[in-house]
């Protein structure tokens, strides 16, 4: 794929690191922010929000975080406003 053809996803970040977190719950943030094609603190930032508005929660387990989604949050944009996070997760494989 050239780099004209990856200019653009379907997801935002934000989709794209929740789709990822669901998947591993233990990623670490240099791991995720490599995937998803970021900066950790751009990754820091986008689960910061996650979690603060709900769609995540994150557990200290020794020096590492580990996350988990909540599935039951309605999508933000409103004209997706009827289907929920357990919906979009439903496309991607574990």
């Amino acid at each position: 794929m050239t780099s004209t053809e990856r200019s653009w996803t379907f997801l935002s970040n934000h989709g794209h690191v929740l789709v990822l977190v669901a998947r591993e719950p233990g990623v670490l943030l240099s791991e995720l922010s490599r995937r998803v094609g970021i900066t950790e603190r751009a990754a820091r930032s986008i689960l910061r929000d996650l979690e603060s508005a709900g769609y995540l929660s994150r557990t200290r387990v020794g020096r590492r975080n580990r996350y988990e989604v909540h599935p039951d949050g309605p999508l933000r944009h409103p004209e997706e406003s009827t289907a929920m996070v357990s919906d979009l997760l439903a496309i991607f494989p574990q």
